[in-house]
Parts: C-alpha cells; sequence; structure tokens
C-alpha cells in the first residue's frame, strides 16, 4: 500500500514543491494550510507519517502535537526554523519523533520520512538476534507488548504508545533489571544524524509513566537509576 504523508505548512511554496517531491517518490500527500484544518481532518483519520511547521496560523505545530499525541501515535516530524533549538527540543520532549529545520533538503526530508516507515514497520519484520526477540508477544509481568501489531496492553489494558516510546519500552522490557544508560535508549529510539540531549529521554520516560499510570495509578514498572539510566522490574 502506498504510505500516506500529511503535511501542514502555511506557506504554500512549501506544500507545492514538497508535495511534488513525495509523489515523485510515490507517496500520497495531503496537504494542510493551517494547524486548525490539520487537526480536524488528521484526528479523525490519521496518516502514516505527519510533517508539521511550527509556527502557523490558528494553530501552530506545537498545538496540533499536542492534540494529536492525546488520541494517536501517528509518526511525526517536526519543521523548525534553523536556530531555534529550543523548539527542538520541545517537539521532542512532546513526543515528536523527529526534526528538520529549515530551509531543508527535501530529500533529507523524504530519508527521514522513510526511516520513520521503516521503524513503524520494524514489528512486521523478525529479527534473528535472539529466541526473545524473535517472539511476537513480549510479556513481562503485566506487560504485554506485540512488536507484530506495535500495541501494548497493561494489566489487560491498552496503552497507546508513539513509535519513539514503543521502541524505549521495548529495548527496557528485552531485559528486565538490566539497566540501561540513556545512550543506549537513544540510539534504540533516534536515527544516529537526529541529535538529542538526556532530557528527552527523561521527558519520553516521564510520558511512558504518565500513560502507564493513566491506566494503573500504581505503575512503577520502570526505574530511575539516578545519573546511570532506567531498567524494567517485571512484577
Amino acid at each position: 500500500m502506498t504510505a500516506s504523508i500529511a503535511l501542514v505548512d502555511d506557506d504554500r511554496n512549501i506544500l507545492t514543491s514538497v508535495t511534488i517531491a513525495l509523489e515523485g517518490e510515490g507517496f500520497s500527500v495531503r496537504t494542510y494550510p493551517d494547524g486548525q484544518k490539520a487537526w480536524d481532518a488528521l484526528s479523525k483519520t490519521p496518516a502514516d507519517v505527519a510533517v508539521l511547521d511550527i509556527k502557523m496560523p490558528r494553530m501552530d505545530g506545537m498545538e496540533l502535537l499536542r492534540r494529536m499525541r492525546e488520541v494517536s501515535d501517528m509518526p511525526i516530524i517536526m519543521l523548525t526554523s534553523k536556530d531555534e533549538e529550543i523548539d527542538q527540543l520541545l517537539g521532542l520532549r512532546m513526543g515528536a519523533d523527529d526534526y528538520i529545520g529549515k530551509p531543508f533538503s527535501q530529500r533529507l526530508l523524504i530519508e527521514r520520512i522513510r526511516s520513520l516507515l521503516r521503524r513503524s514497520e520494524m514489528r512486521k519484520t523478525a529479527p534473528e538476534e535472539t529466541e526473545e526477540q524473535q517472539e511476537a508477544v513480549m510479556t513481562r509481568g503485566k506487560l504485554e507488548l506485540d512488536s507484530l501489531r506495535h500495541s501494548v496492553t497493561w494489566k489487560g489494558a491498552d496503552v497507546t504508545l508513539t513509535v519513539t516510546e514503543f521502541l524505549i519500552l521495548q529495548i527496557l522490557a528485552q531485559h528486565p533489571g538490566h539497566v540501561k544508560s540513556r545512550d543506549s535508549l537513544m540510539d534504540a529510539a533516534y536515527s544516529d544524524d537526529v541529535y538529542v540531549d538526556d532530557r528527552t529521554i527523561d521527558s519520553h520516560i516521564k510520558r511512558l509513566r504518565r500513560k502507564f499510570r493513566a491506566v494503573a495509578d500504581d505503575f512503577d514498572a520502570i526505574e530511575t537509576l539516578y545519573g546511570v539510566g532506567y531498567r524494567y522490574r517485571e512484577s
């Protein structure tokens, strides 16, 4: 099936030129000139990947990202101004999967989209490293993680995670009791050309805990070892 890309930007030149480039690579493109129109459409029918500008009328990209993360785990790339590092970090901490600074190369954007699509489809290919990784469903105490369906449950209740959150949880749960450093979690969740700092990983962990505590307020399976990293505690 053709992957659908949602492109949200108030610059019509960007909408037109990027749409042509994406369609030339075989993608199906849906364009929106502001965050409100994108929210009205994507909240009902998410795309396979969304690309959001930050500065837009009616609803900016950060607000659209915040709302989308309440209802969808759709992979999201943020477009930021070249020197606005604070926007990049804030977007990642709010749940964006990647960012690209403006002005940007269309080829780079296409490769980042493909990378996210590959990460989303990782669950459809069985790794060959260990028997544990070959299992479609990983059960760790009250946690059940299905890599084929990209689904997670805790005590039987569904927990909706983004691609990045899923990958972080997966690497922690693969070896209960083993400490994972922030660097190893960054390697698992991000490609080599995306820089994130320790605080971004901490923010993803906080979001994971918050989502699990929404279905079970006594959730405490992800432990922090200050100055070292995190580990999954199987109960």
